[in-house]
Order: C-alpha cells, then sequence, then structure tokens
C-alpha cells in the first residue's frame, strides 16, 4: 500500500489501528515525515491522541522501530496528551538534539502535563551527564533547568516532585539537599518522591532512611522505599525486602521482590525460590523475573536489572 494510500485511511477515525500497518511508519524519509504530518495536520484531537499512543505502545514493544521523527515533530503539537504521548514515545531517545526542546517544554509549556513529563524525559540526560556520557556544557543546561524547576515557587507540585527525581543522580551536594527538603515536606506525594530519587542518587548513606520507610504506614511509601533499596544494592535491606513479600499491598510485595532481584545474595534467592509457590501469580509471576536477572547477574558481562517503574 503507498503510503499516501496509507495515511487517507490512517486520517479516518472510523478505521481501527494496525499495528502491521503503523509499523510501516518507522524512520520516515524527510518526503514520507512531510506526507505524515500534512495528513495529521488535518486529524481531528481523538484520532492524533490513538495513533501517538499506539505509536508509543509499539515503539516500547519493539526496540527496531524508531518513530523518533514523528515523535519530535509531534512534540508542537497543539494537543496536551499528544505532546505528553510524544514526549513518553521518545524514552530511549538520548541525542543531545532532543535536550533543547525538552528544557523549552519545562520552561514553558502552559500545561503541568507536558512540564512534568519533560522533566521525567530529562532524568535520562541527568543520568547520562553524571556517567560523564554528555558534553558537560549539555549537563549543565539539563542541570540548571530541572533546578529553575524545583525552585521556581510558582511552578506545580507535580512538575517540582518529578524535577526533584530527574535531577537525583547528579553527585552535587544541592542534589542531596534537594532530596533531604523533599523527604521533609508535607506533601506525602513529594516524600515518596524523594524516596525514588534516593535511589537514583545511588548514595549508600540514604540506606536508614530507605529501611524505615520499608515500614511505613503509607503502601506508596513503602513501595518507593523497596525500589531504592534495589537501586542501591546493599545486601543489609535483604532481611527487611523479605518481610515485604507478606505485605498486604500485592504492588509492594512486587516491588519488594524486583528489590531482591537487584540486591542478589543467598539469603535473596533463598527468598525468591519460595515466591515460587505463593498462591498470588502476580508474586510468582515477579520472582521468576527476579531470579532470571539473579542468574543473568552471575555472568561477567551482564547488566543490573534496573527498574523504572514507581507509583
Amino acid at each position: 500500500m503507498c503510503l499516501k494510500r496509507y495515511l487517507a485511511e490512517l486520517s479516518d477515525g472510523d478505521n481501527t489501528l494496525v499495528s502491521s500497518k503503523l509499523a510501516k511508519l518507522s524512520a520516515p524519509s524527510q518526503e514520507e515525515l512531510k506526507l505524515f504530518l500534512k495528513a495529521w495536520a488535518r486529524m481531528g484531537i481523538a484520532r492524533r491522541r490513538q495513533i501517538v499512543g499506539k505509536l508509543a505502545e509499539l515503539a516500547e514493544g519493539d526496540i527496531k522501530l524508531n518513530f523518533d521523527d514523528i515523535f519530535r515533530a509531534c512534540l508542537l503539537d497543539p494537543d496536551e496528551v499528544v505532546r505528553v504521548k510524544s514526549i513518553e514515545g521518545l524514552w530511549e531517545c538520548e541525542n543531545r538534539s532532543l535536550i533543547k526542546p525538552l528544557i523549552a517544554l519545562l520552561r514553558e509549556d502552559s500545561k503541568e502535563s507536558v512540564r512534568a513529563a519533560a522533566a521525567v524525559a530529562l532524568g535520562r540526560f541527568a543520568m547520562l551527564a553524571e556517567l560523564e556520557k554528555l558534553r558537560p556544557e549539555d549537563g549543565v543546561k539539563v542541570q540548571n533547568a530541572l533546578l529553575s524547576a524545583i525552585e521556581d515557587q510558582r511552578e506545580q507540585l507535580e512538575v517540582k516532585r518529578r524535577a526533584t527525581e530527574a535531577i537525583a543522580p547528579i553527585s552535587l551536594p544541592k542534589v542531596e539537599d534537594i532530596i533531604q527538603q523533599a523527604y521533609k515536606s508535607d506533601d506525602s506525594r513529594m516524600r515518596a518522591s524523594s524516596l525514588y530519587a534516593m535511589g537514583r542518587n545511588g548514595d549508600p548513606a540514604w540506606l536508614p532512611i530507605l529501611v524505615k520507610e520499608l515500614s511505613s504506614l503509607d503502601a506508596e511509601m513503602r513501595f518507593e522505599a523497596a525500589g531504592a533499596c534495589g537501586e542501591l544494592g546493599d545486601e543489609a535491606a535483604v532481611p527487611h525486602l523479605v518481610r515485604l513479600i507478606d505485605d498486604i499491598d500485592t504492588q509492594v510485595k512486587c516491588s519488594a521482590i524486583v528489590a531482591l532481584g537487584q540486591v542478589g545474595g543467598s539469603e535473596a534467592e533463598e527468598a525468591l525460590r519460595k515466591c515460587l509457590d505463593h498462591p498470588d501469580e502476580q508474586v510468582r509471576k515477579a520472582a521468576e523475573e527476579a531470579l532470571e536477572e539473579l542468574g543473568f547477574g552471575k555472568e561477567p558481562l551482564s547488566f543490573r536489572f534496573e527498574s523504572g517503574d514507581h507509583l
């Protein structure tokens, strides 16, 4: 099917989106991108949301598919949902040319959801900067943009908390202070973000706080504390994580199981094997995946599993 004919079909909101056909939009040429954007401009909001959401879903499920040029063009879409989905669709893009538009969205977009999504996306570049995989001047730009969002008294809480999480990997005393202040916040969501940030920060000094919060009355705090313990990878947390396998909240259980897979060690492995007979299917599946990670972790060239999901 030629592209023009497919774009006409795609523009019709009554037509079902077919994954195999959408996949043909991967890595478009400049001419193909122009044709797509011309058709895009004529589509209604609901259809644009459908398409960009499906493209993001396809890109996440198959790393060979590349819709980055489409997502980048859609960062300027008039609809906020499309802009957010486009940012999320670029989750794997580490091209430095993306930094400028993301910073612009964080600083200038009128919608809170878009600014928050931009902050999350900049967190990837903050991590690259900390790992010295980004030009120093780019790292400074990312750092300053996130700091500005955090320090802006007019900014919404959701944006501030996402910026706090995003800047966490950067090894600066100021960043540690930001995380500490977030932990002392009166808002439960910001406190939860502080725990997530502690994990991304990677400093073992956060472990006592995280172990304490594994016993929090708030399920979200337990969830985030477990995930952060996994990121730190300290075996001292294992006995506390094992206890969370019996938590009343399934998400907390699974977060603890993933963390045990990240930390490793004989005690963690024993606990995970016991989970294989757990009556909850989600728990069994999480344990199977965690044990797989432990197995890969014994290989000299393996990478540690990193959980990006949080409440």
